[in-house]
């Protein structure tokens, strides 16, 4: 099949553009033409199409080898075949080859072949041969040079341009990372010593207090205190972490399976919570299971904090090739300690995470009292389970 690169491959020597090839054609064809039809040569008929042969030749492919149509010009002038392949060649070796003494040799040859066929018996004919010279070998040697510093200054531009681009980039990347050390260090040194000094707490609690219920809670308390601990280890390892790899969860995310160990935690911690888990788990992709498992965990949390006591139903389903979520709980039961503060971004996180698993989620008030948070992701047969 023939394909971009492959006519790039064979359109090499005219900048890989057809157009060019038609246009070079159309060139060497009427310059070929035009000298054959005005020429006043005397040489004989064999090497005059010969000569016009190696011009056309020479002329077609003369912006991969400009010296060779330059020859094939001179020679056809020479014969006296005209002299306007001269004018091409002369162009193609400035724009090609830029000033140095490939030009300069060319264009002294230019001239030369006028000084010598044209040389002026009388003084007269000093004022032609300047003007030819001018108009078929300087004319054209300048006008290449022209294009020739043009393309130069083209290409130095694109290259400024990537490099400030590649510039801004690195300024972007260097000023993400510098952004994420700085939270890292932050969560390391005000949440991770918070939630250290609770655990320790806790543990104390649990094993000075003479009252079996209140060392229980401490020892959920001080569970709890040190999964977050290990959740945070994780977090702070991806901030700090240098690859360029695309690492946003921990090393080992939970998945659909650690719903169950979500919801035994709750019930430990003294929440009235219940779980409908379907048996066998379905098999969902990695981004589904994190998100479901978030989902829950985020309701769990804003239940407690906003409906203290009131009674929550965890549900798991597969409906129509499409895994469903649902985290419900009545109103409260009554009066509790004094709000937790949050941080107002839990309903969002839940929602950017849900859609990025490419699914939906809805959430608000249920219709007999209390409130909802229902949420539906693809089903992927064939995944790994999570």
């Amino acid at each position: 099949m023939w394909t971009r690169e492959r006519t790039a491959t064979a359109l090499a020597w005219w900048d890989g553009r057809v157009r060019s090839v038609v246009f070079d054609f159309v060139v060497a064809a009427g310059a070929s033409w035009l000298n054959l039809h005005d020429r006043q040569s005397h040489a004989p008929p064999a090497l005059t199409l010969s000569v016009s042969a190696a011009m056309f030749v020479g002329l077609l492919l003369r912006r991969r080898f400009p010296l060779v149509a330059a020859a094939a010009a001179f020679a056809g002038s020479a014969v006296g075949v005209g002299t306007v392949p001269m004018m091409v060649a002369v162009h193609t070796v400035a724009a090609r080859r830029g000033p140095g003494l490939k030009l300069w040799g060319t264009a002294i040859a230019g001239v030369a072949i006028f000084v010598v066929l044209g040389w002026p018996g009388e003084a007269d004919g000093w004022p032609y041969l300047a003007l030819a010279s001018g108009l078929f070998v300087v004319l054209p040697m300048f006008s290449g040079l022209w294009l020739f510093q043009r393309q130069k200054l083209v290409v130095a531009l694109q290259e400024r341009a990537d490099q400030a681009e590649r510039e801004r980039d690195l300024l972007a990347e260097r000023a993400v990372t510098a952004e994420r050390s700085r939270i890292a260090r932050e969560m390391h040194d005000v949440v991770a010593h918070r939630v250290t000094v609770i655990a320790l707490q806790a543990g104390a609690l649990s094993v000075t207090s003479g009252d079996p219920r209140t060392s229980d809670v401490a020892e959920v308390i001080r569970k709890t205190s040190t999964t977050a601990l290990t959740e945070l280890r994780d977090i702070l390892h991806v901030l700090r972490d240098e690859d360029t790899r695309d690492t946003t969860e921990p090393a080992s995310p939970p998945g659909l399976a650690a719903i169950g160990q979500l919801i035994e935690g709750a019930a430990e911690a003294g929440a009235a919570v219940a779980v409908e888990l379907p048996d066998p788990l379905p098999d969902t992709t990695g981004a589904v299971g994190r998100a479901a498992y978030r989902v829950v965990q985020e309701a769990l949390t804003n239940s407690a904090k906003h409906a203290p006591g009131a009674a929550v139903l965890v549900t798991v389903a597969v409906w129509e090739a499409e895994l469903v979520v649902e985290v419900s709980n009545q109103d409260s039961a009554g009066a509790g300690p004094d709000p937790v503060p949050g941080s107002g971004y839990g309903l969002i996180g839940m929602r950017e995470r849900v859609s990025l698993a490419g699914g939906t989620m809805r959430s608000g008030r249920a219709d007999g009292g209390g409130y909802l948070v229902r949420a539906q992701f693809p089903l992927e047969p064939g995944e790994e389970a999570s």
